[in-house]
């Protein structure tokens, strides 16, 4: 059902996490892979004023790839069209079994970028100059091997 996820989910150590049947986010890469797409995040959201990477809370009928290509498409104005979708790397385990999976993927169809509410900027980032951003906690964690898999992929 269409926005059935969004909830928090509680870790027996009193952590939350955004969305109910887990959460993903996509890093788009640039056609050259040298930048990725990063959100700056409202003021208002969870760890507001951060840069991370579009996304959110996964619905109960949707693939990590499914959350993470429909969240970047209401957060940048990128469809699902315009990606080549390349692999997913969970980045997060919760005690509690709550999940966030990083989905990779191409740009192959340069489009405008239309930041929603919960975007004050989207940037083309490239990669080496992302830690210098004020990154979102979570992020900022999961970036060096995030970083580490974009290198992997090589080219497709």
């Amino acid at each position: 059902m269409l926005g059935d996820g969004n909830g928090w989910v509680r870790d027996p150590d009193g952590s939350r996490f955004w969305g109910r049947f887990g959460a993903a986010g996509l890093l788009a890469l640039s056609p050259d892979r040298d930048k990725v797409l990063l959100q700056h995040r409202s003021w208002w959201s969870h760890q507001g004023g951060t840069w991370a990477l579009p996304g959110g809370a996964r619905d109960s009928h949707e693939s990590a790839a499914d959350a993470a290509l429909r969240e970047a498409f209401e957060e940048t104005g990128l469809p699902p069209t315009s990606l080549h979708v390349l692999s997913e790397v969970v980045t997060t385990v919760s005690q509690a079994g709550w999940t966030y999976t990083t989905v990779f993927a191409r740009l192959v169809e340069p489009r405008e970028l239309v930041p929603n509410e919960e975007s004050t900027a989207l940037d083309w980032v490239h990669l080496g100059e992302v830690p210098d951003r004020k990154l979102h906690p979570a992020f900022a964690k999961s970036w060096p091997q995030l970083h580490a898999h974009v290198h992997a992929l090589g080219s497709d």
